[in-house]
This record gives C-alpha cells, structure tokens and sequence, in this order.
C-alpha cells in the first residue's frame, strides 16, 4: 500500500486497439513488471505465434486469454507514479466482454481511452466514451496507440483527433478538458519519456497526464455500500465476499446487512491485497468475512451496507435513461437486462413517462407511446427480481446502470426515485 492518494484507472477503447498493450507497457515503465518477466512473456508470445504480445501478457494472465488473444475478465495491476497510486482496471473491448467493461469503468474515477491511429473511432470507441460518462467517469486521456504503424504522421494523429472530438461531442463529454496524446505502447513513444519520433507533439506524455489527473472526491458523508463482486469460501477464514467500497467505511466489529439476499452480522476481518486492515474506504478493493453468512446466502450483485442503514431494495424506480441504439422502438413492456453496479437484472420498463430533449433536459413530451435510439426519457422501471438501486441524487455511486439487450448496449442511464419494496 502507498501513503499517495489513490486512484481506479480504466483503460477503454475497441478490440485490438492495444490496450493491454498499453497497461504491460505501463506497469513495466513504473518499474511494477521487472524486465525477466517481460522476458518470459516474450519468448511465450514467440512461441505461441503471437510476437509483440509480450505487455499485453502481464494483463491478460488467464490461458485462455493467452490463447485467444484478447482480454475477457477484468484484471487488477497498481503502478505508482510521482503523484498517485494507480489501480489499472483493464477494460475488455470485445463486444460479448460489454457486461465485464461496465463493471470495470463503474469503479473508475477517470479513464484512458485507446484508439488506434491505423483505425481511428470504431464501433466499441463509441461504445465505451458513452458508458464512461453515463458511468461517471470524469477526466478522459485519449490515447492514441500505434503511431509506430503510421509512421507517426502528424496528420494522421490530426485526423484521429479530430474524429474523438466530434465523438466526445456527440455524448456531450466535457471535451475541452481531454488530453490528447501520440502514443506507441509496443514501442513505449510518449508512454514515460518524450519520443523523438513525434517532434511535432509539445505535450505531456502519458505519465505526466496521469500525474496531472485531479484527484477523486472522497464520498465520505455517504453510509458504507459495498457491491460484491465475488463469494469466496478461504480454509481457515470461511465465506469471504470480495468487492470495492463505493461509499463509507468497512471496519471489523461493525454490524452489515446485504441486500436484497437480506442476511447479515457482525464483520470479523477486513483484508486488502492479502492484508488485513482495521479500517477500509472509498475506493478500496476489500475482502471481509462476517460472522453467520455463508457462502449459499450471499451473492454477486448483492450490496452490503450498515445494519441501521441497510441499501435500498427496489419495488419499482424512476429512472432518467438515454437510448444509444435500437433496432427498433422501445414501449411500455420492454423487459431488457440492467446492469447496476455488480447485479445483472432483467427489469420491465413499466411506463414512459416523459420525453426529453437530450439537449436542454427539458420534457419534450408526456407519456409517449415509444422511445427511440437518441432520445432521452424518464421511465418507470420494475425488476424481475429483488435488485438493490439507490437513487442517483442521494448516492451516485450506486445510481447508475446501463441497459443490456441483444448482446448490445442500448441505452444507460440513472436513477430518480426508488419505490421500496
């Protein structure tokens, strides 16, 4: 652990844009990956048919993912720079790997996204810069990746440029303040140390960035919640559920509830990184046991929070939602998947109550019969099974979702109110 302020990265952007690439490389330039185990790596990738996929390995440590090529669970590094403590949580960018990337940018305060300057904006660009700002994500370092491949032309770089600013625009970003930066993370250009290859780039390189990078708001006022992640059953400690704090602190002693499994009891360790702590916040990545919950009566999406303050379980809940894409329309009945914080539910969308103009925010339109891609609306959304949501206004953190249906994102948004059941 570091005394420096800490801080979730997310690393976003299309499939095969090199990010992965991107995060061996960097753990590997702050000195976090030692140069043998890049080594080892490079001789595995030789071998495997895969040369020059030797950073990307460091991430992507699951066989499967070795063997394939690509990124499907999300993985943890931290790496230090001179102003922070980085948690990198690598983004998948395959589209079956959406659910996992929500999951990854919904615990990132800011984000780097990758965009390969020999493709420029692709579909999951898209993508992913709209699910970063519906998630919350505020500052965004635009990347772009492979200027070894277009021979660090400056025009091409204009160009990408040019192409992510429109993009941020469209999301309505705050794209005046993203940083935009040449890059070539196979080759490390612009990664740590200023590349002669661009001598016609003047700006920070990727590390200086992430030193320039605001520091997160601590949620401190807010009560503990907690979405857990996993349940793990450890010989010797017993049923452990693993998950970030979102807001509050966990500390042994303190009485929890999970919701909506509805059990709870009194927390006997709190562990981060295989240590234990007596006191745990915002941000952290813990594992903890409590006395009397096992292993079959908790799981992945549940919340916990304090016995006095338990997290909130839905009836029903108001939500503002923006349609990114859909075939068609949406009405009243439409039963797609939300993904809140951990919990994956299928969730009815009762009623539309209003349409709204995405551009002032104002109601366009009452109780229309359909929404469509690009348009705004406030919904009345029931789930199909017990979901903990709370409202956006009151606890942001555990306030947005977005909408999953035909292996696609369709729409994402927050919550107003919550009916409690």
């Amino acid at each position: 652990m570091s005394d420096k302020p800490h801080q979730n990265l997310a690393i976003i952007g299309h499939v095969d844009h090199g990010k992965s690439t991107l995060v061996g490389r960097l753990l590997f330039e702050t000195g976090s990956v030692p140069e043998h185990v890049i080594e080892q790596h490079r001789e595995e990738a030789e071998e495997k048919g895969k040369g020059g996929f030797e950073f990307a390995y460091v991430m992507d440590n699951l066989a499967e993912e070795r063997e394939r090529g690509v990124t499907i669970d999300i993985a943890h590094q931290e790496f230090d720079t001179d102003e922070y403590y980085f948690t990198i949580v690598d983004c998948p960018g395959h589209r079956d790997f959406v659910k996992n990337m929500i999951t990854g940018a919904s615990q990132a305060d800011n984000a780097v996204l990758v965009v390969a300057a020999d493709d420029g904006v692709a579909p999951q660009t898209r993508e992913h810069v709209f699910l970063a700002r519906t998630l919350g994500i505020n500052e965004l370092i635009i990347a772009v990746n492979k200027m070894d491949v277009v021979d660090y032309a400056e025009d091409t770089y204009k160009e990408v440029k040019e192409e992510v600013q429109q993009l941020l625009k469209q999301v309505r970003f705050r794209s005046d303040d993203a940083t935009y930066i040449p890059i070539s993370a196979f080759e490390g250009d612009n990664i740590a140390d200023r590349s002669d290859n661009t001598s016609w780039y003047d700006g920070p390189t990727l590390l200086e960035a992430l030193n320039d990078l605001p520091e997160a708001e601590p949620p401190t006022d807010a009560p503990l919640r907690l979405p857990i992640q996993d349940v793990y059953t450890i010989s010797g400690i017993g049923t452990v559920p693993v998950g970030r704090i979102e807001t509050g602190t966990l500390n042994p002693g303190d009485n929890v509830s999970f919701q909506p499994s509805d059990v709870g009891g009194e927390v006997k360790t709190v562990e981060m990184h295989h240590e234990e702590v007596d006191r745990a916040g915002p941000g952290d990545n813990v594992g903890f046991n409590v006395r009397g919950v096992g292993k079959d009566d908790i799981r992945r999406g549940d919340v916990c929070g304090p016995a006095d303050d338990p997290p909130t379980v839905a009836e029903t809940f108001k939500a503002q939602v923006v349609v990114m894409q859909h075939p068609s329309v949406i009405t009243a009945g439409y039963t797609p998947v939300f993904h809140a914080h951990t919990a994956q539910v299928a969730c009815t969308i009762e009623e539309i109550n209003q349409k709204l103009d995405p551009s002032s925010g104002e109601v366009a339109e009452e109780n229309p019969d359909f929404i469509k891609s690009g348009d705004a609306a406030v919904v009345t959304v029931r789930p199909q099974k017990p979901l903990s949501i709370e409202p956006s206004g009151e606890i942001p953190e555990l306030g947005s979702f977005a909408v999953r249906d035909m292996g696609q994102t369709i729409a994402a948004g927050k919550v107003l109110e919550v009916n409690e059941r």
